[in-house]
């Protein structure tokens, strides 16, 4: 579902183990957040999509920049169990199609930046590159997204988080048992999964995740 909310005036803790059943948030130090915020700093009424699940902290973080915001949890829809298919191996596939019939439908509106987190790195596969191109066909020219990586260190049983921004250059983790990652991206990947972008910008973390910056 597409939300909208009203608009208004690093690095990780290393080694720490993470209660996937626990709902605490651990803190994080952001360098491609802390350039992400500079990016949009100094100016009002930007228009930014959110594609992680609704988070009260994002929506007050944003909307208290002067910023409008709006949300699409695009991993929650996309494992709805009416877009399965009979694949051509015999396994269940994804209807691309009428995902993007009901998902991704902004109805004219461009936006500014785009937090993309670390959804292709838990996204059905068949799903990454059709979302980057939808996500480059409305955001700005000379607008910027920030999504996050994996490093092939994360193992997979890496655990998925949601976002929760808690000041410029902090966001705060919370363990929700859901998703398994699916793959991981070497930077040759990422930088071909947005070739249609102006220009990106690494930052690699301690706690084996890629920040990238990615200008339109």
């Amino acid at each position: 579902m597409f939300r909208h909310g009203s608009s208004g005036r690093g690095e990780g803790e290393q080694g720490r183990k993470v209660d996937l059943h626990s709902r605490e948030r651990v803190a994080r130090r952001s360098s491609g957040f802390q350039e992400f915020t500079k990016q949009i700093g100094g100016q009002e009424g930007l228009t930014i999509l959110d594609l992680g699940p609704t988070s009260p902290s994002n929506i007050e973080y944003i909307t208290s920049q002067g910023h409008k915001v709006y949300n699409e949890d695009v991993l929650s829809a996309s494992v709805d169990p009416a877009l399965l298919i009979p694949g051509s191996n015999g396994e269940p596939a994804i209807d691309v199609e009428h995902f993007f019939a009901e998902n991704l439908i902004f109805r004219g509106h461009q936006f500014d930046a785009v937090l993309c987190w670390d959804i292709p790195d838990y996204l059905h596969e068949s799903l990454v590159k059709p979302m980057v191109e939808r996500i480059c066909s409305v955001l700005k020219p000379g607008g910027v997204l920030l999504a996050f990586f994996h490093t092939r260190d994360a193992g997979p049983e890496a655990p998925y988080f949601r976002y929760h921004i808690a000041g410029p250059d902090t966001l705060e983790l919370q363990p929700v048992p859901r998703f398994r990652l699916q793959r991981v991206f070497n930077n040759r990947h990422i930088e071909n999964l947005f070739h249609d972008y102006k220009s990106l910008k690494f930052f690699l973390a301690r706690d084996y995740i890629r920040e990238v910056l990615v200008v339109r």
